[in-house]
């Protein structure tokens, strides 16, 4: 079994929720625009599914699958004043680290994992392991979907990596398939994460407008290198399945 404490990130670590903003309850709106918008239809119809929220934080996504019907949802966390906020708010959660908690769940036992943290916090010999746990974790059939940096993006990719100190890694496209499709996954898709969301903010359409020029033309030069990236957004996600 991993032994948590010998994880290589230890100042962010790979099983707690570092990406909310200062005010945490100013989260919850903010961040159910975001899942909304690039998760929900990713999840299973049938509202009893099991699911599994990995590094939930104060609960965000716990919040928007609540909006959504969900009934059987439980977050988890390494960071005791995350799970305290998520508890006051009424979300089922537990304090607990991800690796030991998976080893200890029974086999089959989740229809959906879904990582909210950066798979990036994890070594690459990491992350094989926690995927290792998650397909033996998930019912058959069952739904993985978690999210990393894009090494594609020209701009943010290796800043990204350098700018974090445990950021092991980034991913493409390519790769996301290489890992998922080694390690037994079926029906990889990865997608783009659009942070552009609120809709009643004009400026969300000129950055659109913006970033899907930038794009294409970040694409033209890919090709005229030989290259065959698609996907440029700051971060990429994949929703992958057990076999049935």
């Amino acid at each position: 079994m991993v032994d948590s404490s010998q994880l290589a990130a230890q100042m962010e670590p790979f099983d707690s929720f570092w990406e909310g903003p200062p005010d945490k309850e100013k989260g919850y709106s903010k961040f159910q625009a975001f899942y909304e918008n690039n998760y929900l239809d990713k999840m299973p119809k049938d509202k009893n599914a099991n699911i599994l929220v990995v590094s939930c934080g104060p609960g965000y996504y716990l919040n928007t699958l609540k909006q959504a019907g969900y009934q059987n949802v439980l977050g988890i966390d390494s960071t005791a004043e995350q799970i305290q906020w998520a508890e006051r708010k009424g979300f089922n959660c537990k304090q607990e680290r991800a690796f030991e908690f998976l080893e200890q769940a029974s086999d089959g036992e989740y229809d959906v994992i879904f990582c909210e943290q950066e798979i990036n916090h994890l070594t690459k010999d990491e992350i094989i392991q926690f995927m290792n746990l998650c397909m033996r974790k998930l019912s058959a059939g069952g739904t993985f979907i978690g999210h990393g940096l894009n090494g594609a993006n020209p701009i943010t990719g290796a800043e990204a990596l350098a700018q974090n100190f445990d950021h092991y890694n980034t991913f493409t496209e390519y790769t996301f398939n290489q890992l998922l499709s080694h390690l037994g996954f079926e029906r990889c898709k990865v997608f783009p994460l659009n942070l552009y969301v609120f809709w009643k903010n004009p400026a969300n359409y000129v950055l659109i407008a913006f970033t899907t020029l930038v794009h294409w033309f970040f694409r033209a030069m890919f090709i005229i290198y030989g290259k065959n990236n698609k996907i440029f957004t700051k971060k990429i996600a994949v929703v992958c399945y057990k076999p049935a």
